[in-house]
């Protein structure tokens, strides 16, 4: 059993005190995300995971979503001060989390709480309390904070406050344990100073490794646009993983399966990430949508056909002729006609399957059928015209 606790961890603060508490109760265990961005991501799923094996070892998890620490932003590798969100970027990015958890977690087995329903009621008397329990020297040992100070960029104090409240959270919880990524190592050891302060038990820290996006350089982040979403769709979500270099395709096998790598390493590269891809789509939705996904990912991207499931649209138009960049816009593509005409010098728009290299005006009349829009690699669209 501790060995498959063990297995993929960064590092536990203490492995014997984890062995004592494991043999004697049922642990809390703590897990906590800022809601500063509407998508979970891989990078998630590897601490959820582990808190899933805790789970089915019959322990109880507590999935902390930092609906007030949002408001403050994590500054955790952050080279500035983040720029404050709003209420209402916070409740609409909370709105998916608890669905994308649930592809991983058991429901049944899984508390939900938000750190505003005990911070929003915080009085001055305890902030000054939490306040003072640590210091400014101590928060200038972050490494974040350093190098800042160093280069005499600005330190919010308010952001000193985000490493204390969030400690804080473990105390509300009474955590036995908190698990986290190992670039939140300061917050979490926080979390253990503020608990014996007010007089309960540190809680045992895991760290899990940091998963770097599919560009292979930066750690896997919204911020970045480099990262997979558990919310993706199957076919996004099988060539972005078809997509990455053969070498994060491993460091991704040892840190998001549990597959022998020596044995992964033996197999044809493209076989493997065949198979990854294929792996990660069947845990996030089922083995038939997975066995679609990668027929699907054959026939676009090695036979070069359509795939089964391409959109359809119609868009009504007033004249007779229309732009290609008004037409793209007005089928529904999020692009603006300064990212379109990017595309098209790119040669990455298809029209009835040829690449077209200027935004030329479409005659509609020469048009009988439908007309096959093909942005990219991934983005297809059928579009049934009429007109006035």
């Amino acid at each position: 059993m501790l060995e498959n606790i063990i297995h993929g961890t960064e590092e536990i603060i203490s492995k014997s005190v984890l062995m004592t508490k494991l043999k004697n109760k049922i642990l809390r265990i703590k897990f906590g995300v800022d809601p500063t961005a509407p998508d979970l991501h891989l990078g998630h799923s590897v601490i959820l995971n582990k808190l899933k094996l805790f789970q089915r070892l019959g322990h109880k998890i507590i999935f902390l979503i930092g609906d007030f620490t949002a408001k403050i932003g994590d500054p955790s590798g952050k080279s500035a001060t983040r720029i404050p969100l709003t209420d209402t970027e916070i409740l609409n990015n909370i709105k998916t989390y608890s669905q994308q958890v649930f592809k991983i977690l058991d429901k049944n087995k899984t508390d939900i709480v938000y750190n505003s329903s005990w911070l929003s009621k915080f009085d001055l008397n305890s902030l000054f309390n939490l306040m003072a329990k640590s210091t400014v020297a101590k928060m200038l040992i972050r490494s974040d904070f350093e190098k800042r100070y160093k280069n005499k960029q600005t330190i919010s104090l308010v952001e000193f406050l985000y490493p204390l409240l969030q400690a804080y959270d473990s105390v509300v919880l009474n955590a036995d344990m908190e698990i986290g990524g190992s670039d939140q190592m300061f917050n979490l050891l926080l979390g253990r100073e503020i608990q014996r302060s007010y007089g309960q038990e540190e809680q045992i820290i895991i760290t899990m490794p940091i998963l770097e996006g599919i560009d292979g350089v930066k750690k896997m982040s919204k911020s970045f646009n480099n990262y997979i979403s558990l919310n993706e769709t199957p076919d996004n979500m099988f060539g972005k993983i078809m997509s990455i270099s053969d070498e994060l395709m491993y460091k991704y096998y040892k840190i998001l399966t549990t597959e022998d790598l020596q044995y992964i390493k033996k197999i044809h590269p493209k076989e493997a990430k065949y198979l990854l891809a294929y792996k990660i789509v069947k845990q996030y939705y089922t083995k038939e949508i997975a066995n679609k996904t990668k027929l699907n990912f054959e026939k676009i991207f090695v036979k070069k056909k359509l795939p089964d499931n391409i959109a359809q649209c119609n868009v009504h138009v007033n004249n007779k002729i229309i732009k290609l960049s008004d037409l793209i816009i007005k089928s529904g593509f999020l692009l603006s006609k300064r990212e379109i005409n990017r595309l098209i010098k790119q040669n990455a728009i298809k029209i009835d399957y040829k690449k077209i290299n200027y935004d030329y005006t479409f005659n509609i009349k020469n048009y009988k059928g439908p007309i096959i829009i093909q942005i990219g690699k991934k983005r297809f669209k059928k579009i049934f015209i009429t007109c006035n």
